[in-house]
């Protein structure tokens, strides 16, 4: 018994402490689960250089996860990002299944849902085309003056596409070219531009329009309305 009683303050301390290390130890253990959704980046990777997706793909997912709060509170959407390797794809109708598999989770954190869990896009196929450059001017000349046929050069364009936007594209156009307020011909390089985001000018990318600007033979535009009131 005395044996039992030597060194009892120390004994008591050794169970004091083996008891703390095992309530920290099993802490993690004990915490309770919870949820939390998480806007997830999506990205679709490795599309073959002669395809494009004409239809609009969602650039996040709603993800929900099941875990214990000092894991959730770890993770962040930045580091959830939902990849989905597109070198197999071929021209058509798409439907991807978003599998919990995709979602970089530790082990002990679970994915409870995805949404949405499809998505449905069409590929197509690039092809390029040859149009015709039009000079977009905007506004008119001081009164009196009158504007004539622009000239650009070149005047021709080398563009690319999806087919169904290609087969059906006559011409594109210059960037804005302001005429408000002009009394001469003048030569402006501006950019070559289109209007669908999914049509890339491939060359060139840039031209000069020559636009002539001549005052008009005769009464002014001014004189013609005084007499006309």
């Amino acid at each position: 018994m005395n044996g039992w009683l030597s060194n009892l303050p120390l004994k008591l301390l050794s169970l004091f402490l083996a008891f703390t290390v095992w309530f920290v130890v099993s802490a993690p253990r004990r915490e309770s689960l919870s949820e939390r959704a998480f806007a997830v980046p999506l990205s679709l990777v490795g599309m073959p250089r002669d395809l494009v997706i004409t239809t609009s793909v969602p650039d996040t997912v709603s993800v929900r996860l099941r875990g214990r709060a000092s894991d959730l509170r770890s993770l962040s959407s930045s580091n959830l990002e939902v990849t989905i390797d597109q070198r197999l794809a071929q021209p058509g109708d798409a439907t991807i299944t978003l599998r919990p598999q995709l979602i970089n989770v530790p082990p002990q954190v679970e994915v409870v849902s995805i949404d949405p869990n499809k998505l449905r896009f069409r590929v197509e196929r690039l092809r390029e085309k040859i149009v015709p450059i039009r000079a977009f001017l905007v506004g008119a000349p001081s009164v009196g003056y009158a504007v004539g046929d622009a000239t650009l050069s070149p005047d021709h364009a080398r563009v690319s596409g999806p087919t169904s936007q290609i087969k059906n594209l006559s011409e594109v156009a210059t960037e804005r070219i302001i005429m408000t307020g002009r009394t001469e011909t003048f030569e402006q390089n501006v950019a070559v531009v289109s209007d669908s985001s999914l049509i890339r000018i491939l060359d060139p990318l840039m031209v000069q329009v020559t636009v002539p600007v001549t005052e008009e033979v005769g009464p002014s535009q001014e004189e013609t309305k005084k007499k006309s009131q």
